[in-house]
């Protein structure tokens, strides 16, 4: 795959900055992208290489963008299964296992969803100017459930500003010890690192912390547990764990933020994230996607309802 050439005519009588020109015409390239092209002498102004992405352009400028090819991660694609809910030209729905982590990082250096997307799209048009997919929201390693992945840097623009916009709806199942204190309601409680752990995160006093905010309601009244529909308002790290666990009910399996030794046997926190409703890159109607709750919590959940049948 060689270089893409492409040329646009400055037209306006009041000077305006290259980077900023370039944005315009590039909306499928970040701001920080563009600059970067133009350091490297990818752009070429009236036939002169231009170095500086604050450069004045003048009425009649012919600027030239030469866009290489996405250059290799070092990130090596392997065939990891995957479930695949949606797939276009832009973007991948995937309903994520419980286990798998989602981004490469010490520890977890194969066997990730971005590699098994690599694996399952070779010659991926890339993110940056590299051959890797765009994570555009997070799942925890214990959460399933649905994820997207952009396939070029236009669409993960698009995505990223949806969620930035607060624009998408999420909704979570979860399994939770105990009852929140009324069957639906609203938490505003801001979450930052925990001081006493700072590989934790933690609820912070008002004024403290980054703003969070969580609604929830109850979809099904047990003995012991309860199980709950809750939107996140918000993409903290950590957040509907720590907003149910400020309510007094923490997610079921929870060992970091709640019980030690889990209410039932379980090998994850019960967490899913089961339903997504976003406008995909270019379509003006929002779009709804489900992910069924995987076999494992479903077999969870039964039990618990023959216990409280029991009891």
């Amino acid at each position: 795959m060689g270089d893409r050439i492409v040329s646009f005519h400055y037209e306006k009588e009041k000077g305006e900055r290259l980077d900023i020109f370039l944005a315009t015409c590039l909306p499928e390239f970040s701001r920080a992208r563009l600059q970067d092209l133009i350091k490297d002498s990818f752009v070429v102004v009236d036939g002169v290489a231009a170095t500086k992405p604050s450069r004045t352009l003048s009425l009649g400028a012919v600027v030239e963008v030469r866009i290489p090819p996405p250059a290799p991660s070092g990130l090596v694609g392997e065939h990891i299964p995957l479930d695949i809910l949606f797939e276009n030209d832009d973007l991948l729905v995937v309903n994520k296992p419980a286990g798998m982590v989602v981004h490469p990082s010490p520890g977890h250096e194969a066997g990730t969803l971005v590699h098994a997307v690599l694996g399952h799209v070779p010659g991926l048009e890339g993110i940056g100017g590299e051959e890797r997919p765009g994570v555009v929201h997070r799942l925890d390693k214990e959460t399933s459930g649905l994820i997207l992945l952009a396939k070029n840097e236009r669409a993960h623009r698009w995505l990223q500003d949806q969620f930035r916009l607060r624009e998408v709806e999420k909704i979570y199942l979860a399994l939770v010890d105990g009852a929140p204190p009324t069957p639906a309601g609203r938490v505003e409680a801001p979450l930052g690192r925990d001081p006493a752990h700072r590989k934790r995160m933690a609820v912070l006093p008002p004024g403290k912390g980054r703003e969070a905010v969580s609604e929830y309601r109850t979809l099904e009244s047990l003995q012991t547990h309860t199980l709950l529909e809750v939107h996140p308002h918000t993409g903290r790290t950590h957040q509907i764990r720590l907003h149910l666990a400020f309510l007094g009910c923490p997610v079921t399996g929870d060992k970091v933020y709640g019980r030690r030794k889990p209410s039932v046997e379980i090998n994850r926190y019960y967490l899913h994230a089961f339903k997504l409703r976003i406008r995909l890159p270019g379509e003006k109607e929002p779009r709804t996607f489900e992910a069924p709750l995987p076999r494992e919590l479903l077999e969870v959940l039964e039990e618990v309802r023959k216990k409280a049948v029991w009891d």
